[in-house]
């Protein structure tokens, strides 16, 4: 992982330790394993998942500050580990929740987070509108991130209701950040968030401009949000 080091350092001012680049080499090399068989990420290149995955989700430091340390964060629609785990290699202190509907997505979080031995990570397999109706859940996260999940409309009503009052949501986006975050400015609204910022984000070797999108939450979420699984994509609140 000797290119991710120099790229962090140079997109984030981060000095990566000898213990964190075997972290994402071990994560290389287990991720580029499973995938052979249930078929994780389309990137498998040791250069590809540098950038397109542990460069782009620890981009998200971009709009966190140290503060970061020691909070609770949930990653909606995990994946692979994508953008929590990265995170949690470079801040360990992070409580970290993996949120993942796919249950041989959620075999691999946790036989990666076994394999790198990190502490405090909650592993849970279900759907982001059903957990935002549990109280252990509801409101309940400093920060709720998440990544290639869903169109702006649909993503907003997954994950606001899981953040707390004062807390912040982050989108990875791509080039239609600005477009998506316009059509939901109603449902943002509507769900107790404020957009604060739209980050514009150039990764080496990307044509494509990554954004990323910071929300507040400023009031609480309506009680009968997030609506029942699967109402979130096929009506997005706010539409016309």
């Amino acid at each position: 992982m000797e290119r991710l080091g120099g790229d962090v350092q140079r997109l984030l001012g981060l000095q990566l330790t000898p213990g964190q680049n075997r972290a994402f080499q071990t994560y290389y090399q287990t991720l580029k394993t499973w995938n052979a068989r249930f078929n994780l990420t389309a990137i498998t290149d040791p250069e590809g998942v540098q950038i397109r995955h542990f460069l782009d989700s620890l981009s998200c430091l971009l709009v966190m500050d140290a503060s970061l340390r020691g909070q609770s964060l949930i990653d909606v629609g995990s994946g692979a580990g994508f953008p929590g785990l990265p995170l949690k290699i470079v801040y360990p202190d992070l409580r970290l929740t993996l949120l993942e509907a796919t249950r041989k997505k959620t075999g691999f979080l946790q036989h990666i987070v076994e394999r790198l031995e990190l502490g405090d990570v909650t592993i849970i397999n279900a759907r982001a509108e059903q957990i935002g109706q549990e109280a252990q859940h509801r409101e309940a996260y400093d920060w709720v991130v998440a990544r290639a999940v869903a169109t702006m409309p649909t993503l907003v009503e997954y994950l606001l209701p899981l953040c707390r009052l004062g807390g912040h949501c982050l989108a990875q986006k791509g080039e239609t950040a600005a477009a998506e975050t316009a059509t939901a400015e109603s449902a943002i609204q509507i769900l107790g968030g404020r957009l604060s910022r739209l980050l514009p984000v150039e990764l080496p070797g990307l044509a494509e401009t990554r954004h990323l999108v910071l929300i507040n939450k400023t009031a609480r979420t309506p009680d009968k949000y997030p609506r029942r699984p699967g109402m979130p994509a096929k009506h997005p609140l706010g539409e016309r």
